[in-house]
């Protein structure tokens, strides 16, 4: 068993190399095994096999206590501070209409999924304490709304077992690649689903030209200065948000203790909230422009240690204790999906605007962005941008949404 952290951490910077380094390669075996096998899921997977072989010792690191109080608040920031008002204006009511359903779709869809699995199965959604299933749905809420840096937000306020945390992981990673397979198999017969949904695809080829040309124009090779800036920027939030957070909290526990049952007294949630509030307020500055030096980009490295980091603590024994959970997710991205085409139906949306808006909730930046490039390339830049509006409300949204599913798992 390797306990030094310095080791650890070689070891999955290595694996998440190898994974990124495999997953570029353009052969037809790995292109093959990754259709299959999603790269998140092995970085999730790989380190979780280490630790539950012995390889590593997982619940004894400091690894994840670190990268989880530095690194995810300065990700939040890196990720939001791109946010483009004007672009998103340009993209239409219809762009926006599409996300903020899928965001609805999934805020409705989880307390009513619990609900129904909780009627027929009351054991799959049974647990107290860190083990109630709600707290572990909760991330799975804020990964589905914002992303991977949401999800570890959620579970830091709500705190559910690593047992279960690992079980919502796999049900997370799943389900969403397996709606994320649905839309691209769509994005290919674009042009019926239209049809069907009654939809002018004319405004989508109007988008595609506006971010050609927004993207060739503004992207530039980043210098060190720009490094730099964005250091001090993720940074700064990051110990301006832990400041600020450990004024506010003691505060609401000595005046407000009965807030804790909405676990609104969690320094984290703070930490997380004051962070996510300074990216975007940096968004409306001319900080935003770190965003054409590869902020989103620098946000990305250090999910996927985060990624990495949770991934080591899982012991996937435990995935397959509980797989009546999976009901849960099938059924709540069912949901999702139905409220998302029943709008777009009715405000004849075209599919482009629905798979992205869907998948900018589902999947976050990454696989948003390569849903809107199987329509086209030079659309790509849409998939990221409806994805850090979620990101933007994934912590908020996620939040909400567990309250529902307490609620609901009180009154089963």
């Amino acid at each position: 068993m390797i306990k030094n952290d310095a080791v650890v951490l070689g070891i999955l910077m290595l694996i998440l190399g190898g994974i990124f380094y495999t997953a570029s390669l353009d052969t037809k075996s790995w292109k093959r095994f990754y259709s299959i096998i999603p790269p998140l899921l092995l970085c999730y997977f790989i380190p979780g096999l280490l630790n539950s072989f012995g390889v590593i010792d997982g619940a004894g690191s400091q690894l994840y206590p670190v990268v989880s109080k530095y690194f995810l608040p300065a990700c939040l920031v890196f990720f939001t501070i791109g946010m483009d008002w004007k672009s998103l204006a340009k993209l239409g009511p219809k762009a926006l209409i599409a996300m903020l359903t899928g965001t609805m779709g999934i805020m409705i869809g989880g307390p009513l999924a619990l609900w129904i699995v909780g009627s027929i199965s009351p054991q799959t959604v049974a647990g107290e304490g860190p083990d109630a299933v709600w707290r572990g749905l909760a991330t799975v809420a804020g990964s589905w709304i914002g992303g991977g840096a949401n999800q570890t937000a959620l579970r830091e306020v709500f705190k559910p077992s690593d047992v279960l945390f690992s079980q919502m992981v796999a049900l997370d990673v799943l389900v969403a690649e397996l709606w994320m397979a649905a839309l691209i198999y769509g994005a290919g017969v674009a042009s019926r689903v239209d049809k069907l949904l009654g939809a002018n695809s004319a405004l989508v080829e109007d988008v595609k030209l506006h971010m050609d040309s927004e993207t060739r124009l503004n992207e530039r090779n980043p210098q060190m200065k720009d490094y730099m800036f964005m250091a001090a920027v993720g940074f700064g939030a990051t110990g301006l948000s832990h400041g600020l957070a450990e004024l506010i909290t003691p505060f609401l526990k000595a005046n407000y203790p009965q807030l804790e049952k909405y676990s609104l007294t969690s320094n984290f949630f703070w930490v997380i909230s004051i962070a996510t509030l300074i990216g975007i307020a940096l968004s409306v500055t001319p900080a935003r422009k770190l965003e054409y030096s590869g902020a989103s980009k620098l946000g990305s490295v250090f999910l996927y240690v985060l990624i990495a980091t949770i991934g080591m603590q899982m012991d996937l024994g435990a995935v397959a204790g509980n797989l009546g959970l999976f009901a849960i997710g099938l059924i709540w991205i069912s949901i999702h999906a139905v409220i998302l085409i029943a709008v777009c139906k009715w405000l004849k949306i075209p599919f482009f605007f629905l798979a992205v808006g869907s998948q900018a909730n589902v999947g976050g930046s990454a696989s948003a962005s390569v849903v809107a490039a199987s329509f086209h390339p030079s659309l790509a830049p849409v998939g990221v941008l409806l994805a850090i509006l979620g990101y933007a409300i994934g912590t908020y949204g996620g939040y909400l949404t567990a309250l529902a599913m307490q609620f609901v798992s009180k009154s089963l």
